[in-house]
This record gives structure tokens, sequence and C-alpha cells, in this order.
């Protein structure tokens, strides 16, 4: 009680204050107090695959890794492309959540591609607009879509793979998939697309944002867009900064879209963090069922979860190791996603145990989903206790 008093009070803070971003975090103790998490890209499944994750189980997994507000990625049955079947999640959103989830709309109909989605109808429903897990791949459908976007002053939330370079490819083709013999994803198949859109971009004017970048040649792309004056952004996640395909293992945990890299992009993303051409992390948190993923590095399906890792693996990989500082990670997983896609809050916060260590084990997660390729990593930082709208939605 005595810690949840001194979080919620804004008058006796003994512990050190410092400013990041026009936030805080404070040492209390141990204890080391931060804002709310924010996660710009997340996937909790329902409606339609509520066997691999729920609103309820989703959120839960979020308020244990620290996080009060994230947005849901459209990949769903049926597909948010009206008005109508987006209040089939939010009907659930309001029923189960326990922090603040605020859903994607689709920028195509059923995210085929094809033709736009209902953009106007959804506009004052949804974060932005995205058709996550595919590529726009018509050049006319996306800046139709830009058009349209700008004009409701909304963003662009862009997962960017070129389909016609996969050629059945399933990890990054670099050395491990030459060593053991596997398809490889080239890493045209992202910056490729991130390179039309920016002209797009310079075009239309319209917000944008690219999802999960994972290669030099994507950093290298953004850094020189916003040096011209493209309104981009974009986020990586986690495992891209931490893992390179040297790391990989023949297991699904392993298996995500896009794939890890060379250690040459890991690289070229920790330039990207420190310099600010990458604005946030996002988790890209993407359960699936044991069963989907206990099929090997080559068959498992793509997608890890991310949300009751995430600070612990940075705290420890990163910050510990004097790689980037604490106040850098503040901005890039509370402050920077909250300013670009225009969530506020107030009274959310997260309190961590930094001086905790323990491993990462499958049995505590809260998700439905269990694969990571963390599991049995030694990490420092528990979270104790989630805040949101001053009320507690996790306490250790």
């Amino acid at each position: 009680m005595a810690l949840i008093e001194k979080v919620c009070s804004t008058k006796e803070r003994n512990g050190k204050l410092q400013s990041a971003g026009g936030n805080f975090f404070l040492f209390y103790k141990n204890y080391l107090i931060l804002p709310g998490f924010c996660d710009v890209h997340v996937h909790f499944r329902e409606p339609g695959f509520f066997y691999k994750e729920t609103i309820k189980t989703g959120s839960l997994s979020a308020s244990r890794g620290g996080y009060t507000t994230v947005c849901t990625m459209p990949n769903l049955n049926p597909v948010p492309d009206s008005k109508e079947n987006l209040f089939k999640q939010i009907n659930i959103i309001e029923k189960d959540s326990v922090i603040e989830v605020i859903p994607f709309g689709a920028i195509t109909k059923g995210e085929k591609g094809e033709s736009l989605a209902d953009l106007e109808d959804m506009a004052n429903y949804v974060a932005g607009f995205s058709d996550d897990g595919r590529g726009v791949q018509s050049e006319e459908i996306m800046l139709n879509a830009m058009l349209m976007v700008k004009k409701l002053n909304k963003i662009i939330v862009a997962h960017c793979e070129d389909n016609s370079l996969l050629k059945g490819g399933y990890i990054h083709d670099g050395e491990y998939a030459k060593l053991h013999n596997h398809k490889g994803i080239c890493s045209e198949s992202e910056w490729g697309q991130i390179a039309r859109d920016i002209e797009l971009c310079k075009k239309t004017g319209v917000k944008y944002h690219v999802c999960h970048i994972s290669t030099k040649e994507s950093v290298e792309l953004i850094r020189k867009a916003k040096k011209d004056g493209v309104d981009i952004t974009c986020e990586t996640a986690p495992h891209y900064l931490v893992l390179s395909d040297k790391d990989l293992k023949e297991s699904g945990n392993f298996k995500m879209n896009p794939p890890i890299r060379s250690e040459e992009d890991r690289l070229s993303l920790i330039e990207g963090i420190k310099d600010g051409t990458i604005d946030m992390i996002a988790t890209d948190h993407a359960p699936h069922s044991i069963e989907e993923k206990s099929k090997g590095l080559k068959d498992s399906l793509n997608g890890i979860i991310g949300l009751e890792v995430a600070f612990p693996i940075l705290y420890t990989k990163l910050v510990k190791t004097g790689v980037i500082t604490l106040e850098k990670l503040v901005e890039i997983m509370c402050i920077n996603p909250r300013k670009r896609f225009n969530l506020h809050s107030e009274n959310d916060y997260c309190v961590w145990n930094i001086e905790k260590e323990y491993v990462i084990d499958e049995k505590d997660f809260l998700s439905k989903g269990k694969s990571t390729p963390f599991l049995g990593e030694k990490v420092y930082g528990e979270c104790v206790l989630t805040i949101k709208n001053g009320k507690v939605v996790y306490e250790k």
C-alpha cells in the first residue's frame, strides 16, 4: 500500500526524479516508477481466433508487462473493414479489457488489397489504418488510401512486404539459412516497399508509420525521408534489437515476420534508436497455439509474444550494458508512441523491481501464447504494479 501511495502521490517524491521528454522516472528504494507503456502494434486475436488470445488475456498480459495502452491490428475475423465489423471488436474491448485498447481499421476490404475499406465510417473510432500481416501490393490502391487517410487526418500504418520477392522464404536470407538449408527472405522484400511508399508520401503528405522494421536499408531510407521532410515514423521490436540470425534455433519460438536479420542489420537498428530515426518500440505481440508453434522453424506459424518480456529484455540487454540510456528507453516505450498516435493518458504508471533477477518462464505468462525466443533468459526487472487512470490493473 505504501508503494501505491508513493506512485499516486504528486506531493512527496524523495527518490531520483528526472525529466524524460516531459514525463519522468522515479527511483524509490529498489523500485523504478515509470509512465505506463504504450504499444501501437499488438495482436489480441479476438474476434475470430480466441483460441490464440482474447481481449481479456491480451490486456492482462499487457498489464503484467507495464502497458496501459495498446493498439490492436486488424487481421481478425471479421476484419474490421467497416463500422459494423469494427464494433464487433470494440464491444468486446469495452466489456473485457483491463487497460486501454484502441483498434486499427483495415486499409482494404478483408485485407485483400483490392479495394478500400470503409475508411471514413471508421475514422472516429480507430488509431489509424493498417493491413498488418500483409503488404498492400498495389501502388494505386496505396495511393488512393493515402489520399483518403490524409483527408481524414488519420495515419497509415504500413506492413511493408513485397510478395513477389518472398519466393517461399521463411527466415532471413543469411548465413543461418545457407548453413541449415532453409529458404531465405531477402531484405528488399521489406525496404523496397518502404521506398515505394515514401515516394507516395511525398505526393500526398499523409501521416505514415512503418511497422516492425528489421533491415539496415529500411533505417537508411527512413532517416533520409525524415531529412527530406516526409511525415514518417517507424517502429522496431525488441527481438530485432538483441538477436541476429546467428542466434536462431530450429524452433518455432524464433519464427516471425519480418524475420530476425543479420548482425549488421541489428547494429543499424541500434544506431537508428540512438539517433532518433527509429521512433518507438512495438512488440508485435502475436500469440499462437502451442500446436501452431511446435512445428519447427520452417513450418510453425509466424509470430511470438512480447508484452510481458519487452521491458526486462531491453532493460537488461541495452540499458544495463550501456548501449542506450534509461531516458531513451522511456522515450521509445512510453512517450513517442503516445505523441505520434495522439494517445493521451494521465495517472498511468508501472512499477518495476529492477534489482530482481529471474529466468523468463512460460508458466508465468498471462498471455495464452507461450512462444518467445527469450525463454530461459536471465533478466533484471520484474513488474510489481501497473496503474491505469489511477486504478491498479496488475499487482504482483
